[in-house]
């Protein structure tokens, strides 16, 4: 140590002498690093030196640690580089986290395509895209290697279709066709549409490529996952899901990243799938709203798809049993063709009749304003003797909405004016806002003491179907206690949308109930998620002989709002068309002549 070390300071310390600067790298001593934070104004890469003892691992797409503005933070190499515009010195990595290559050039590429597209920050959609470490994961031994893919993998799922021989011919032959997929309804088991998407992904794979199935929750998955066992097996593709653990899921995407699955199932967090030579990007129910990302910047899995496959050369699937006015408009434009169901599959579609219209008997002004019709008793009546029958209830819960028996006046609670609800049968009505117990008193209208459920829940609806079938089993199936499959013996089952269990040969009937609560959503798209959400239901009808197999009730007449028209015409592309053109025309915003 030299003398002048060792020399006191002003304030009797010694100096601390300066760190050495490491060696940079010999070739490509230059790293661009993309930070990750959310601050807008550093969303850019940042230039850092490479250290010699970091260059063999310091690789374009490895996690890095860099210091930035005297803090310590994570980030990504975008590549490497000879020259640099920074004035000075650089400052050098801090360390490499892992040498796994996690951000791919195409991950890359659409990450910043999709920030640009919805105004956000490129390590937002990288945050969404690329999982978070977990080193045991990484250190984990490989999955078990799948088994080769069949050269001519089943395709009777697809006999349904017009164009889908010519749309599976193309993926196999490593073509990037771009279609929108109307399923048929009422069909099961090797036909139904789990099926189908299982099939064109084995398909694609036989051809040497990469296929990623996005579904919006996980019953779908499992279904999906059924379909895959039967077509691949087991072991040819990986789940990716938000309810996977941290572990579970890393090790998952690794396995994709390192080329070990090329077929990918799971809900949005499978989206950004790093599959190499990506061939088939297909998203199921385009319309559903768990599709759609909750965190910033908010982006839909239909549009990670088109810049997917635009990017990788790859097809993209839309399917669904509407067409969203989304890709409508696709369609419209042709950057998506149409897969329709053939003429012999549409003649046993299912049928729907609208309360007050079916029969002469219901031809009144009783029958509509009825909230379960005769038609609609009739039907399930009869639909028993030969399987199980689902009943849709738009709302949770036993009574939603309390009014006086004698004029209809909504009861409001006397401290905050909220609604009142009742929470079971035999308990006192209390306010949904504030929670505090409503005292019964006198209408302010009438004067009236009696009270009367006026919008009534799925629980209140299941305790009215029981009574009216005795030694029937009601089953219900709501949100907390959904159920995932329901057997083939008679019974009735009571769900809200979304939460409608599966029967493996299909329901007998289906009664959609309350109409006019999924048609007054707030929303400029409550008329065709209405649609949707009633025909996903009416789709697991099994196709019958019977001339009435879905009641749609407490609707005006299906000539007055469209969305009924759609229904009882079954004709969901009417409507998307019809949505699309008023868009482009703007007819709405276009004053009176």
């Amino acid at each position: 140590m030299s003398s002048s070390a060792q020399e006191p300071t002003l304030f009797g310390k010694q100096e601390r002498p300066a760190p050495r600067k490491p060696a940079p790298a010999l070739q490509l001593p230059i790293a661009r690093v993309v930070l990750d934070s959310p601050l807008a104004h550093i969303d850019r890469p940042f230039d850092y030196a490479v250290p010699a003892d970091m260059d063999a691992n310091a690789q374009p797409g490895v996690r890095v640690r860099v210091r930035w503005s005297g803090q310590l933070l994570d980030g990504f190499i975008v590549a490497r580089g000879e020259n640099t515009d920074h004035v000075g010195e650089l400052a050098p990595l801090e360390r490499v986290v892992s040498d796994e290559r996690v951000l791919t050039p195409h991950i890359a590429e659409v990450s910043r395509q999709i920030a640009d597209h919805y105004g956000g920050t490129l390590s937002d959609v990288l945050r969404l895209a690329i999982p978070p470490r977990h080193a045991a994961a990484e250190q984990a031994d490989p999955p078990v290697a799948s088994e080769p893919f069949p050269a001519s993998p089943n395709v009777s799922a697809w006999r349904h279709y017009d164009a889908g021989a010519a749309f599976l011919r193309r993926l196999h032959s490593g073509e990037a066709p771009a279609a929108a997929w109307l399923a048929a309804p009422g069909l099961t088991g090797a036909e139904d549409w789990p099926a189908a998407l299982a099939e064109a992904a084995a398909t694609t794979a036989a051809g040497g490529r990469g296929a990623i199935l996005v579904v919006p929750d996980h019953r779908d998955v499992e279904r999906v996952c059924a379909a895959l066992d039967l077509v691949v097996g087991e072991t040819a593709y990986a789940r990716l899901t938000a309810d996977m653990g941290p572990s579970q899921r890393y090790r998952s995407w690794l396995s994709v990243l390192r080329g070990q699955r090329s077929i990918v199932i799971g809900t949005r967090a499978a989206s950004y799938a790093p599959v190499a030579n990506l061939g088939l990007f297909a998203v199921w129910d385009d319309g559903d709203d768990s599709l759609r990302e909750q965190r910033t910047p908010y982006p839909h899995v239909l549009e990670t798809g088109r810049f997917r496959s635009s990017g990788a050369g790859a097809g993209l699937l839309v399917g669904g049993f509407v067409r969203t006015p989304v890709a409508q408009q696709w369609v419209e434009t042709e950057f998506l063709r149409p897969i329709s169901p053939n003429p012999q599959s549409r003649q046993h579609q299912v049928r729907v009749t609208i309360a007050g219209e079916g029969h002469e008997q219901d031809r009144d002004a009783g029958a509509r304003a009825a909230r379960i019709p005769s038609l609609a008793w009739r039907t399930a009546s009869e639909a028993l003797k030969s399987g199980p029958v689902l009943v849709q209830v738009p709302r949770r819960g036993y009574g939603i909405g309390v009014s006086c028996a004698q004029c209809r006046q909504a009861v409001h609670c006397q401290e905050c004016n909220g609604p009142t609800v009742l929470p079971d049968s035999g308990e006192s009505p209390h306010c949904g806002w504030c929670g505090k117990q409503v005292a019964t008193s006198e209408c302010t209208n009438c004067g009236s003491t009696q009270r009367r459920v006026s919008v009534v829940g799925d629980r209140r609806t299941a305790e009215e179907i029981g009574r009216a079938f005795p030694g029937v089993r009601v089953r219900q199936s709501r949100l907390g206690q959904v159920l995932d499959q329901v057997d083939d013996a008679p019974a009735i089952i009571v769900a809200t949308p979304g939460a409608e269990p599966i029967a493996p040969n299909g329901y007998a009937a289906a009664l959609l109930l309350d109409g006019w609560a999924l048609l007054d959503r707030p929303g400029l798209e409550a008329g065709i998620e209405a649609t949707r959400r009633w025909m996903n239901a009416a789709a697991l009808v099994r196709r019958s002989a019977a001339k009435t197999q879905i009641v749609l009730a407490g609707v005006p007449a299906h000539g007055e709002v469209r969305s009924v028209e759609a229904l009882a015409r079954w004709d969901p592309i009417w409507l998307a068309r019809w949505i699309w053109q008023t868009v482009v025309n703007c007819h709405c915003l276009r004053p009176a002549a």
